[in-house]
């Protein structure tokens, strides 16, 4: 078999082999995917980037992401994917923080992304639009003009992603560039971790946004070990279940409420699909609730496994296996992570003692972008945390018993109250404002707003719909609340801290709150 070192030796010495297959169905060789790969790196070059140079896509799953991706990671570019649910003026957050250079957008999000390059001040000359949008220049003036040929004094890049915070602004990760070549790096040794080889026959499945870190990272190091892709575009259970069965899949990355959604089709809809080619359906990014996970052993067997990571590195991983021997686990830390739990003062805890979780990684460090004193917070030497609690047995498998304070998981998504209650507090009808989860049973959580009314403003139905609708015009679908809910007086001790468990609590009577 050919030489499992990256993407660009397997292209050069297998052309013909298949590597994707495309939302449509259509099917790329390594050879075509190496050359659209080449020819974007001249573009965005001879649009004037340099090593470290940045630039932003907000793209739906397909060719042009994994374009996008390989070009970064040999021209030494950051790669800044975007949440395609953000509005404009998100966008335009990422895209000037970032420093971005270009901006390739998909025609399904030209509203926000125009709205966003005007916002950054981006030169229509460095905008570009796979389909048609009105101040874009065609994707193909970045391809057609240049050759296919691999560029010049390669070096390996990184992807940037943007995590949010309680501030409410999105913080780009930043890694230092290690100034090798791509071949130097083996890009595929993250899936190891999962017991996932290269080849040995593997398909990976991408059925969640490729802008989320960790599916961008699962099908980076899939195509990199010699896995071919399939891509979803728009998830629905059972045409994951068809495309399961059709290609074989043997992985996939997956989040709780997708599991939740499978289980609820007709039996005669899961009955009519094979899924025993799953070796590994990982999970992770929200809690997973025990009757949902066991259910998924039930059916799919060993392969449903569990980790716990964050976007600024891992991590703890459980096999099924672990799972149903310690229920509730989120498993042991990777081998290239260690795990600790500390006190308030920063003293480790011993086994069984309930803290906050620290992860240190192995393979090197991070730093917010433009933001010192973040990097430098929630950290104990070369350990950093990311708020949740939880405590580890003396086995060391991890248990979590909380999560960032007042964090919502929505269908996977993580969503910070402090945006939402950012915005809220611009209407001049709101006094204060408090966001956080209610139960919802597909989505695990959705959004509720309680407000304090200002003076001279009454409650109601009406103000409630005027409310909302204001949110529509500054927060992505997805962060929106879903309703809004009134109060006199915010509880709120002498120091204005808001005692949000207080307007939380009730919604949750007799429900259980995953952690």
């Amino acid at each position: 078999m050919t030489d499992t070192n990256g993407f660009w030796a397997q292209a050069a010495a297998e052309p013909d082999r298949t590597v994707l297959t495309a939302p449509d169905g259509e099917q790329w060789s390594a050879g075509r995917l190496h050359a659209e790969a080449n020819r974007l790196v001249h573009g965005l070059r001879a649009a004037g980037m340099r090593t470290g140079d940045s630039f932003a896509v907000v793209l739906p799953n397909g060719v042009e992401f994994l374009t996008a991706y390989l070009a970064a990671s040999q021209a030494g570019f950051y790669l800044v994917p975007v949440n395609h649910h953000l509005v404009g003026p998100e966008i335009a957050w990422i895209v000037a923080d970032s420093g971005a250079k270009v901006l390739i957008a998909h025609e399904r999000f030209s509203e926000a992304a125009t709205a966003a390059a005007g916002e950054a001040g981006l030169p229509v000359s460095h905008r570009y639009a796979v389909g048609t949008v009105a101040g874009f220049r065609p994707y193909e003036d970045l391809l057609a003009p240049h050759p296919a040929t691999p560029p010049a004094d390669r070096t390996l890049g990184w992807v940037m992603n943007y995590t949010s915070g309680t501030t409410g602004r999105p913080r780009g990760i930043r890694r230092p560039l290690p100034g090798k070549l791509p071949e130097e790096t083996y890009l595929g040794g993250f899936l190891g971790i999962f017991g996932i080889r290269p080849f040995d026959g593997n398909v990976h499945l991408v059925c969640s946004p490729l802008y989320h870190t960790a599916v961008l990272q699962f099908a980076g190091a899939s195509l990199h070990i010699g896995h071919p892709l399939v891509l979803m575009d728009k998830w629905t259970p059972a045409e994951m279940l068809r495309l399961i069965d059709q290609y074989a899949c043997t992985h996939t990355h997956m989040v709780p409420t997708q599991f939740h959604r499978l289980l609820a089709l007709p039996q005669e809809t899961k009955d009519a699909y094979d899924v025993s080619s799953m070796r590994h359906a990982i999970h992770g990014a929200a809690p997973c609730p025990g009757h949902v996970k066991r259910a998924m052993i039930d059916w799919w067997g060993g392969c449903v496994e569990e980790y716990y990571a964050a976007s600024e590195g891992g991590g703890a991983f459980a096999t099924a296996e672990d799972w149903l021997k310690k229920p509730g686990t989120v498993g042991k830390a990777w081998p290239i992570s260690e795990l600790a739990i500390f006190d308030d003062d920063g003293n480790r805890l011993a086994p069984g003692e309930l803290g906050t979780v620290y992860i240190k990684m192995n393979t090197g460090g991070f730093s917010y972008h433009k933001d010192e004193g973040k990097t430098r917070k929630n950290r104990i030497g070369d350990f950093f945390t990311v708020g949740d609690l939880g405590l580890m047995d003396e086995e060391g498998y991890l248990f979590l018993r909380d999560r960032k304070i007042d964090m919502i998981i929505s269908g996977g998504v993580n969503i910070y109250p402090a945006e939402i209650e950012s915005a809220l507090l611009t209407h001049p009808a709101v006094a204060d404002a408090a966001a956080f989860g209610i139960p919802h049973n597909d989505w695990g959580e959705e959004v509720k707003a309680v407000i304090e009314p200002a003076e001279g403003f009454e409650a109601g139905d009406a103000l409630a719909a005027e409310i909302l609708h204001h949110c529509e015009r500054r927060l992505a679908a997805y962060k929106r609340p879903k309703t809004v809910d009134f109060i006199e007086t915010m509880p709120r001790d002498p120091n204005g801290k808001l005692y949000k468990r207080r307007l939380r609590d009730p919604y949750w009577e007799g429900r259980e709150r995953a952690m």
